[in-house]
């Protein structure tokens, strides 16, 4: 390890400087031999060469996703020329020119910080050997010194001997603890930053090798950070711990807020993303009007979360324009309507009753409480019968029978339960 950080010693004065200048700021506050004030300048580094770094990692996550989408054409090239690397690998640089995709754009975090994070290192590491390195002078040497971190020196190691530590005024019990609860608190950060990015923020509809591989990483990397967490400075563990919790905020703040598609966050946040549009009829910022864009410019392209977005804003009235924008549509409710799914406060259409058999086969006669009231027609003196027992319908005066009409006021023999012809005498009972 020593013989790496020497190679990034040209940056070990710039480091040293943006120390000294935060301890400065700190030491007034806190007093200038206090591990606050020591501890906090290596944070601020942190967060400074974080920030420097933001677009790298904007281009981290372009790249990220870019592979993914690759990794189906990746995979096809593999099986077409797996017998033939020297052709595969031609393929494979001719897939990445044409995507303008390239694998290192992953890793340019790390690497662009690999070098602060070895000058940090070597500072350290001289300040724990009483040599004095960049701007900090043999005064600011036993300030360092002199500064722990809950009882554990600033240049301290887990695997220090007991009269190293003694040479720092400090227990080796106090050194092993803090430096043990830093390792775990390091390797956990890592851990979750990695899951959270399997679990929620990968394309659940690619199956590829590349997935394979994040999943080992996931367990590769905390246990990494275990091992060689052991051999690092507590000054280092500040740094490390500090850039994992940094990368796990930003990462969170990305998964919430620009998922990828196809994962399992952007199915969270398009549903939030439809509440908050149909109850207030629009997009809230630039952002959001960017997402809906580039859902509609994806056309019969969209993922099943995006095409259920669309549909959700159909069905409530509501149109996604090319722009961005969201804009009330009479069109988008009627057609909702006529798929048979209501609107937004829209009633529900009721479907006609069905008949039974035996009303279809007695003309289609409605069920109860549909039938249309009846018509009687009034009967003068002089077309009533004589006798009820006799009684004709009327229009039988040419001596033909005619059939009452369904709907008329007079009914059939038939129809009033009657039978045909002429009816025999009941003959009497026996006893």
């Amino acid at each position: 390890m020593d013989t790496i950080a020497s190679l990034f010693s040209f940056i070990t004065t710039p480091v040293s400087w943006v120390i000294v200048q935060f301890h400065t700021v700190y030491g007034a506050i806190f007093g200038p031999d206090t591990g606050w004030a020591w501890g906090l300048s290596i944070v601020s580094l942190v967060i400074l060469i974080r920030i420097c770094l933001i677009p790298l990692f904007v281009k981290q996550i372009k790249a990220t996703r870019a592979m993914q989408t690759l990794q189906p054409e990746m995979k096809k090239i593999q099986e077409r020329y797996k017998n033939d690397k020297q052709r595969q690998s031609e393929e494979m640089m001719k897939l990445y020119k044409e995507t303008g995709t390239n694998p290192l754009s992953s890793c340019l975090p790390i690497l662009a910080q690999s070098p602060f994070f070895f000058a940090l290192y070597h500072v350290l590491n001289s300040i724990a050997s009483n040599d004095t390195i960049g701007v900090i002078n043999q005064s600011l040497l036993q300030s360092a010194q002199k500064a722990h971190i809950f009882g554990a020196p600033l240049a301290a190691k887990f695997t220090d001997s007991a009269d190293k530590v003694a040479a720092l005024d400090a227990s080796l019990t106090n050194v092993r603890i803090i430096t043990a609860v830093m390792i775990i608190l390091m390797s956990a950060s890592q851990f979750y930053t990695q899951r959270q990015l399997m679990t929620k923020n990968v394309d659940t509809t690619v199956k590829t090798p590349f997935m394979q591989q994040q999943k080992m990483l996931m367990y590769i990397f905390p246990v990494m950070f275990a091992v060689f967490g052991i051999n690092f400075p507590v000054g280092v563990l500040v740094y490390w711990l500090t850039t994992n919790v940094w990368t796990m905020g930003q990462q969170m703040y990305v998964i919430h807020n620009n998922p990828t598609p196809g994962s399992k966050a952007q199915a969270s946040y398009l549903e939030r993303l439809q509440k908050h549009v149909t109850h207030h009829g629009k997009t809230r910022n630039r952002r959001e009007r960017a997402i809906v864009k580039a859902i509609v410019a994806k056309g019969r392209d969209r993922n099943e979360f995006e095409r259920k977005f669309i549909n959700t804003l159909t069905k409530a009235g509501l149109a996604a324009q090319a722009d961005g924008t969201v804009a009330k549509s009479e069109v988008a409710a009627v057609a909702a309507a006529e798929d048979g799914t209501p609107t937004t406060g829209a009633p529900k259409r009721q479907q006609p009753k069905r008949q039974s058999k035996s009303q279809r086969q007695s003309g289609g006669a409605k069920p109860a409480g549909d039938s249309e009231p009846k018509t009687t027609t009034s009967l003068s003196k002089s077309d009533e019968p004589s006798d009820a027992a006799d009684a004709k319908p009327a229009g039988a005066a040419n001596g033909k029978k005619t059939a009452s009409k369904p709907g008329s006021g007079t009914r059939s023999k038939a129809q009033s339960g009657q039978r045909k012809g002429q009816q025999r005498p009941k003959s009497p009972s026996k006893k």
